[in-house]
């Protein structure tokens, strides 16, 4: 069993997988921290210094208007978090336009270093043709 659990290891696969998982992790962090920090600030100062960070719709409990989402669910109140959802939806359109781009890229580099195919061999006579040469040389 420890034999095979190391040869499934040792696969080319599941390392790559591996090496892609801890990338593409610390590559959501970059790509959090754009949005978070670059983002949605500039989004925020186009539509008149709003911090969408603090963006909440109340559905039961009290809260005095302008506090902050994090005091709100302290306080009890039951919010739906609409500001950090559209982060995540900016956060998940930026990591998915990135990684397409990547797929894009290296399908152009596989096609381009990919081994031309060799012409297929010429196909030999059909079971037809061998069978017509043998009735004609049994008649001869």
């Amino acid at each position: 069993m420890l034999s095979e659990f190391r040869a499934f290891i040792a696969r080319g696969n599941v390392i790559d997988l591996a090496v892609g998982v801890i990338i593409g992790g610390a590559f959501g962090t970059i790509v959090t921290s754009l949005t978070e920090e670059i983002i949605m600030p500039i989004v925020g100062a186009i539509s008149g210094n709003i911090d969408f960070s603090d963006r909440y719709i109340v559905l039961s409990g009290e809260v005095a208007p302008g506090t902050p989402l994090a005091a709100a669910r302290e306080a009890g109140a039951n919010v739906i978090g609409l500001g950090a959802f559209v982060s995540s939806v900016i956060n998940f359109l930026i990591l998915a336009f990135i990684i397409f781009l990547m797929v894009r890229y290296v399908n152009r580099l596989t096609a381009q270093f990919a081994k031309p195919e060799e012409p297929a061999a010429p196909a030999g006579p059909s079971e037809i043709d061998l069978l017509t040469e043998i009735r004609d040389a049994l008649k001869k």
